[in-house]
């Protein structure tokens, strides 16, 4: 059967109601007009140019086509230098999406630092130790560089102990563990008649009270005040770090990387300055897997699918199995099918989500609740930007035997997971980082002409912008400008008495904007 065509609603109404319209218009106006008498406002006067009769007609007019020309030459010049700081721009970003600005205070925190601490995410220490920013330090003078061993919960005691007994052949190594549970700066919170629970295992703090006596110590034997540089890849607790040592949320934290985009100052006490520093900027040379979990937008330039596929692929298969409690998988996409499947992970039609399977597994990997550890090497052998002489001078004027105690009852007071629910990960070693803008390497020919591509795209809307400024300016401009020039004449020429009183007065030409009111009426 056709379906019968609909008819438009009637416009028509009754006299009655347009009557009564038109009525509550006039009150609504006259209201308005009230309202704007009792504020002093008037309405504006439309310029009305320059007159025939006014002396100095021709200079005036040829004054304010020299402006006109004069601002366009300005707006074109301003045009040609955007293009050209976008270009620079352009130049300066790396392969990763990390621009090279976060070079500098990384550099001005280990120049101002007397002990630098490199924080190591337990999980993969080797993996977050960059060699050229350890270099970079020894070059730098006398300065005490230790290692902390944070998030020490999530990883089994034994690999722990592991850990700690590798690194502190090299360098002196604390074992920590950030509270994530502290007061906001500033903030009064009202203290309520409740009853007293024990604190969760994230409230507690565990490694504080050794690295106070590390830097107490090192700080009475160097005779004045110092500042204690933290440094760091992203997501390995760096703020966190500080905020415990100074037991109040001072620095902001969160679980995206690359959060911290300054140098930050905060004093622990009159002698101890802590310095807080952007995380290291990744090299886009290393891994696939080293990329995905060092880099901020690791998952932004690479696909999340292949992201997460490169950190699966690092990882043992039957340990992720009974993890997520999936089912035995022979690829990764058929990983992430399964994982999007258990945590309804769907999209319309209710295919499951891959790249929002992928992005789940990559957040929990790199965030700070997923338990996996990796195996020390068998061997130990320095690193080459160290020897005998260096690794004596690092440890000289700190109590390693004090420091040792207190890593030992650090051990025994964090709950780590055990061995067998944790998963193991194959590190790929020392991550490489960028400190110096000549080390970044150029962009591959397809992403350049891309990135080409998009700043054209970025201008020509940016010069689209600009003509309709232009056009929308041009009427005023004309009548303005001869104002502005009538202004700029002596004041001789302007006391004529030929001339009108009323061309000297500065006035702006504004369109009249109706106003529509209706009211509906039921």
């Amino acid at each position: 059967m056709k379906r019968p065509k609909l008819k438009k609603a009637s416009k028509r109404m009754t006299c009655h109601k347009r009557y009564k319209i038109q009525k509550k218009v006039r009150e609504h106006h006259r209201k308005l007009r009230k309202e704007a008498k009792k504020r002093g406002c008037k309405k504006p006067r439309k310029d009305p140019g320059v007159p025939n009769s006014a002396p100095f007609k021709e200079a005036l007019l040829r004054e304010a086509e020299l402006r006109k020309q004069r601002l366009e030459e300005l707006k074109q010049q301003q045009k040609l230098d955007r293009q050209k700081e976008q270009e620079k721009k352009r130049k300066l970003e790396t392969n990763s999406g990390v621009k090279p600005s976060n070079l500098e205070p990384v550099k001005e925190v280990i120049e101002a630092a007397d002990v630098v601490l490199e924080v190591l995410d337990a999980r993969d220490p080797l993996g977050c130790r960059c060699p050229q920013v350890e270099e970079a330090i020894i070059q730098s003078g006398q300065k005490k560089l230790v290692l902390v061993l944070n998030k020490s919960d999530l990883v089994p005691k034994e690999n722990l102990e592991n850990w700690l007994n590798y690194l502190k052949k090299e360098l002196p190594t604390v074992v920590f563990r950030a509270s994530t549970n502290l007061k906001d700066k500033g903030k009064i919170i009202k203290h309520l008649k409740v009853r007293k629970r024990a604190p969760f295992k994230s409230e507690v703090c565990v490694g504080k009270d050794g690295l106070w006596k590390l830097l107490r110590g090192f700080q009475e034997a160097y005779g004045k005040a110092i500042q204690v540089g933290v440094i760091g890849f992203p997501n390995v607790g760096k703020s966190s770090i500080i905020n415990s040592l100074k037991q109040e949320r001072i620095c902001n934290v969160s679980v995206s990387m690359g959060l911290t985009r300054c140098m930050q100052v905060v004093p622990l006490d009159k002698q101890i300055t802590v310095l807080d520093s952007p995380s290291f900027i990744v090299s886009p040379l290393n891994s696939a897997s080293a990329l995905a979990l060092r880099s901020p937008a690791s998952i932004e330039v690479l696909k999340p699918v292949e992201a997460a596929s490169a950190i699966l692929s690092q990882a043992d298969a039957r340990q992720v199995v009974l993890k997520f409690t999936i089912p035995d998988f022979k690829s990764p996409l058929e990983f992430f099918t399964s994982l999007a499947q258990r945590r309804g992970l769907h999209r319309k039609g209710g295919s499951p989500n891959l790249e929002g399977a992928a992005k789940l597994m990559w957040s929990e990997w790199t965030g700070a609740s997923l338990g996996y550890y990796c195996h020390p090497p068998t061997s130990w052998t320095p690193s080459p930007h160290f020897n005998e002489g260096i690794v004596t001078d690092m440890k000289r004027g700190l109590n390693l035997e004090e420091l040792e105690k207190n890593n030992a009852h650090s051990i025994q007071t964090v709950r780590g997971p055990r061995l067998a629910s944790s998963i193991l990960f194959q590190s790929s070693g020392l991550t490489n980082g960028i400190i110096e803008e000549k080390d970044i390497p150029e962009e591959p020919p397809k992403q350049k002409e891309k990135k080409q591509e998009e700043g054209e795209d970025y201008n020509e809307l940016d010069s689209d912008q600009e003509i309709v400024d232009e056009e929308a300016g041009e009427k005023s401009s004309d009548v303005s400008g001869a104002g502005e020039a009538w202004e700029a004449l002596p004041e001789e020429s302007q006391a004529d008495e030929s001339a009108p009183s009323y061309i000297s007065d500065k006035m702006t030409e504004e369109e009249d904007d109706a106003y529509d009111f209706s009211i509906d009426y039921v």
